[in-house]
């Protein structure tokens, strides 16, 4: 059966993807899988054997053993996007699902097997990327009054908390291992860089200093290191994460310090939106792109 797609062009049927595993330690790369189409957005899993991502507006599981993805069943929430996550149990799964009455994404969480979604963010467009240690909380970028701002809510809904300021574009939200922090990328400072705020919203620190375009800030879980991606400043707006685009991986100690480099691949949305370390901090996933001839 076909699948809607909410996908811009290139459409979904123009890409190949891999889902690829990086070791952090030797930078060896294996792929994972291979698929004719798009895929974004590897999650993994909290016991380690699989991930979760997404395509075609649907949220799959790839088991690493077997090498087989299956459906994960997110009954009417069939335009979900690239930000969703796993709750820190593994028993939950957040999803962010463009609704068809008004064309915004909104926040869902249903069972990880599968299940009916439960709205969390009545306002829109709201795109998730962090769910607190303790499992209580989400934070997420939404646009409100045409502002970009960082977010949190309990995770069972109710009233939504504004963190940033509505200087520059704020995305890219994700909780620090210990909770205490939030990092996140703003425009705040000119490019979009890499910046960390304590959870309440306050004690905004800018983590990275350089002349590129950073997205997507995501701690290992034992709280040591943080992956981003890196564009380059000649290729992109600031406030822009476009696909199909010469990107970087990049490591740099949660302390602070200066980034390496330890992958480049063709990519870009869709690569690493949402943490995708495993649990060991041993391991990245993300996903690379060839364009068809």
């Amino acid at each position: 059966m076909e699948v809607r797609s909410s996908y811009p062009k290139p459409e979904y049927r123009d890409v190949i993807s891999r889902i690829e595993i990086l070791d952090v330690k030797n930078g060896e790369r294996r792929v994972m899988q291979e698929f004719d189409y798009l895929v974004e957005a590897p999650n993994w899993s909290p016991d380690g054997k699989s991930l979760v991502y997404n395509s075609k507006g649907r949220i799959f599981s790839l088991d690493l053993s077997t090498g087989h993805s299956f459906l994960i069943d997110t009954a009417f929430a069939d335009e979900c996007n690239n930000d969703h996550l796993l709750s820190p149990d593994g028993k939950r799964l957040a999803v962010s699902h463009r609704t068809w009455e008004d064309n915004r994404s909104r926040i869902y969480t249903l069972p990880a097997k599968g299940g009916n979604p439960e709205l969390i963010t009545p306002m829109g467009p709201s795109y998730l990327h962090g769910w607190s240690p303790d499992g209580k909380t989400l934070t997420y970028s939404g646009e409100r009054n045409g502002a970009w701002d960082i977010y949190s809510i309990p995770v069972r809904g109710g009233r939504e908390t504004r963190l940033t300021d509505g200087r520059g574009r704020n995305d890219g939200c994700e909780y620090s291992p210990c909770g205490r922090y939030i990092w996140y990328n703003s425009t705040r400072s000119g490019l979009m860089q890499v910046w960390r705020m304590t959870k309440n919203g306050e004690n905004h620190t800018r983590m990275t200093v350089d002349d590129s375009n950073n997205w997507f800030p995501h701690l290992s879980p034992d709280g040591e290191l943080v992956s981003f991606l890196r564009y380059r400043k000649e290729d992109v707006d600031p406030e822009d994460h476009p696909a199909n685009k010469d990107v970087e991986i990049r490591l740099m100690p949660s302390k602070g310090g200066d980034p390496a480099t330890i992958a480049g691949l063709f990519g870009g949305q869709g690569t690493i939106n949402v943490n995708s370390w495993s649990p060991d901090s041993r391991f990245l996933a993300f996903v690379s792109y060839r364009m068809k001839a």
